[in-house]
């Protein structure tokens, strides 16, 4: 099955990965490597608006086909939301696609990979077994164990599970084999819009900003357990602002209040959270000279950018899911329930440790030793 996959010819391709932005950075050298083997092909790739700038203008891809999930979880409450997912199932259907790769591996990405119509769709295999599960510690209920709700019941070809332990990158990479992609290192080049560029100047210009080295710090996170101390990240902002550097937190609106209250103990720092898009969040910290984090899709769009980058770990895995191939830039308390990959305080039993242990002097002295190797 392998060897006759990897001599075939795909002309018209679907790359389905639609969010969060760790994920997306994650499925760029995928998309690389299959440029690299489909040269001539259409490969488009299924994705949330509001992640679409990370890839629109990569050279490696031909167009972007919009999945607006926000909007369609108001099925049934709005015209547009009812008819839209049909509508995208049609479009998928006429783009006449001959290979599917679904990295996302959920129902509703197989589903869509089903209705494509493709020969050739390819997904994770089914969860790996419990006792597989029960030798990796940490990953939880919501660790990362296989395709799930079924979704490989829709591939024809399913990327086997040899491990567990691996980081995501590599996991994506699995399918190399099986289409007979290259094994060149991974390449996370992002391609931003100019008008990022634009924005950003302007943004730092009004804030006296331009020009200046300029440490961001990103405080937020989805999950709860993932964010560090806001006193811990004013007490690096304060480090910073000591040696020199232009302080800078950064943030969607629902990081607002957490930015405002590290200004406040950080003075000298600039708070633009909610004022960014997400290219516009790229570009800033394309500019840092250092980056600092909790497990976030701004700690891997530093590594993608290639930014020096410290990043606070607690809950979760950074073998799995960490700064690719930068265990230094890694920050974490040596707890014995980390990681639990627990989303929630109220399920942590031990007073959330793993994030109240680790000290803005860890972070700092980790920081300075990155900073020191830095080029330039």
């Amino acid at each position: 099955m392998i060897s006759d996959l990897s001599a075939r010819h795909f002309e018209r391709i679907l790359l389905i990965k639609p969010s969060a932005v760790g994920d997306v950075v994650h499925t760029i050298p995928l998309l690389v490597k299959l440029r690299a083997r489909y040269p001539d092909a259409r490969i488009d790739w299924l994705i949330t608006p509001e992640n679409a700038d990370l890839v629109r203008l990569h050279p490696a891809l031909s167009r972007v086909v919009f999945f607006p999930r926000r909007e369609y979880a108001r099925f049934g409450r709005s015209w547009s939301a009812t008819v839209g997912p049909l509508q995208l199932l049609a479009t998928i259907h006429q783009n006449r696609y001959d290979l599917v790769v679904d990295v996302h591996g959920q129902f509703r990405s197989a589903a869509l990979a089903l209705a494509s119509g493709a020969h050739t769709r390819i997904g994770f295999d089914r969860p790996a077994r419990r006792a597989s599960r029960a030798e990796v510690k940490g990953l939880g209920v919501h660790g990362w164990f296989g395709a799930r709700e079924g979704a490989w019941l829709a591939y024809t070809h399913r990327i086997g599970i040899p491990t567990l332990d691996v980081h995501a990158v590599d996991r994506y990479l699995w399918l190399a084999p099986m289409l007979g992609l290259d094994t060149d290192p991974p390449d996370f080049r992002i391609y931003l819009p100019p008008d990022a560029t634009l924005r950003v100047d302007r943004l730092l210009e009004s804030n006296g900003l331009r020009d200046k080295p300029l440490a961001v710090l990103v405080p937020g996170t989805i999950w709860e357990t993932k964010h560090w101390r806001v006193a811990g990240f004013a007490e690096v902002g304060r480090h910073f602002v000591g040696r020199g550097l232009a302080v800078v937190l950064a943030g969607t609106s629902r990081d607002r209040e957490r930015c405002e209250a590290i200004a406040l103990a950080c003075p000298g720092a600039c708070d633009l959270s909610g004022q960014t898009a997400l290219a516009d969040l790229a570009e800033l910290v394309r500019r840092a000279s250092i980056c600092v984090t909790n497990d976030s899709g701004s700690m891997h769009l530093a590594v993608a950018l290639e930014r020096p980058v410290v990043s606070v770990f607690g809950p979760t895995d950074a073998l799995r899911i960490g700064p690719y191939r930068r265990p230094f830039s890694v920050v974490r308390a040596d707890v014995p329930c980390a990681p639990c990959n627990l989303r929630h305080l109220h399920d942590c039993h031990y007073g959330h440790i793993c994030m109240e242990e680790v000290t803005a002097r860890m972070v700092t002295e980790r920081a300075e030793a990155i900073l020191s190797e830095a080029p330039g």
